[in-house]
């Protein structure tokens, strides 16, 4: 098969859109030899549960799966029985993004909440954390946060503390979608452990895809029983691979090592530069007319931008809307930008905004 895309475009639209990393692509490669048992019974598998257990700590359990909305609705879905609900910020992934596949494939009911920066709070929670026992109400029995969220911010390990602390005291589990927890780990300067299990979460979505991987999540179970039947939920949910050697020998490249942190520092590295660069260009007057309207601590910008300039700029660099009515754009790095990528950018942000 001869090379069908241009190998020299680059973009800012999301960190799906880059390739493999090399080692985890050569990972995959070593994984092929030969022939190993299907369905998870291989000798892969059996490894990354051991370097999940280096990770998060004894007793925990990981199951691997495709993709990022099957981990979080097969989950939840095993955290929850029939009648349950799900407290979640108004611009989570499971509420905005993963085409009602809770709702639809999972069974329940998402109670969503309005935050400013996609951060729930012990407060915020008890907005929706009510009517138990009210037949006519879907029962909240999970809280499920992002981290990092999908405007980019953090939990502080003591913010989650807080917030699980809460849950459980009123009998509900604490989920944390972690698409991109790698990029929280290495912005934060803190092993996974401690903003997860040590901090009270019960069941974690772990990201490879946004982080270097070909494909391949993982559901990790950190408090024993807090999602039961995930060995069928798996099945029934298609989410059950039967080579799944091939996604654990992804994650075992990405953690056995300091692949995971390597590319998740880089990544936040370049949004820094992008955000970095850009008000200097503000500062200077070479840049006008663009704001930003949240922090930027983990991979992604979101800046405004002036009419028209969006458009533009999308003629050399794909992105997203993120509000089209404020003209506010989502930029995210990946682990292969360049500064070369951010420098490009900034100087046709510059050329655009100066019209």
């Amino acid at each position: 098969m001869s090379v069908l895309h241009d190998t020299a475009l680059r973009g800012f639209a999301s960190d799906n859109y880059s390739g493999i990393h090399p080692e985890v692509l050569a990972a995959i490669a070593r994984a092929n030899d030969g022939h190993q048992i299907a369905y998870g019974e291989d000798q892969y598998t059996e490894r990354l549960q051991e370097v999940f257990r280096h990770h998060f700590g004894e007793d925990v359990e990981a199951f691997p799966v495709f993709n990022g909305t099957g981990a979080n609705v097969t989950g939840l879905q095993a955290m929850l029985p029939r009648w349950g609900a799900v407290i979640s910020a108004a611009t989570a992934h499971i509420n905005v993004d993963e085409g009602g596949a809770p709702e639809r494939i999972g069974g329940f009911k998402i109670l969503s909440v309005p935050t400013a920066d996609g951060k729930l709070t012990p407060e915020l929670v008890d907005r929706e954390a009510w009517g138990w026992g009210d037949e006519h109400r879907a029962q909240p029995l999970v809280v499920s946060i992002t981290q990092s969220t999908e405007v980019g911010t953090l939990y502080t390990a003591e913010e989650i503390r807080a917030l699980a602390d809460h849950a459980h005291s009123r009998g509900m589990k604490l989920h944390l979608d972690g698409a991109r927890i790698s990029n929280a780990a290495a912005a934060l300067d803190l092993p996974l452990r401690a903003f997860t299990r040590d901090a009270g979460i019960d069941v974690l979505s772990f990201g490879g895809t946004k982080n270097g991987a070909m494909l391949g999540e993982a559901i990790v179970v950190l408090t024993p029983g807090a999602a039961d039947g995930l060995t069928f939920s798996r099945k029934f949910n298609m989410q059950l691979a039967s080579k799944m050697r091939f996604v654990s020998a992804q994650l075992i490249a990405l953690l056995e090592g300091d692949l995971w942190l390597r590319n998740a520092r880089h990544s936040n590295a370049m949004a820094q530069r992008l955000r970095t660069s850009l008000e200097a260009g503000i500062a200077d007057g070479s840049i006008q007319g663009v704001g930003f309207t949240q922090p930027t601590q983990s991979n992604g910008v979101f800046a405004t931008l002036p009419d028209g300039v969006a458009d533009r700029l999308r003629e050399s660099f794909r992105f997203y809307d993120w509000d089209a009515s404020r003209n506010e754009v989502r930029l995210m790095s990946s682990f292969d930008t360049t500064e070369a990528d951010i420098d490009a950018l900034v100087a046709l942000v510059a050329q655009e905004t100066s019209r």
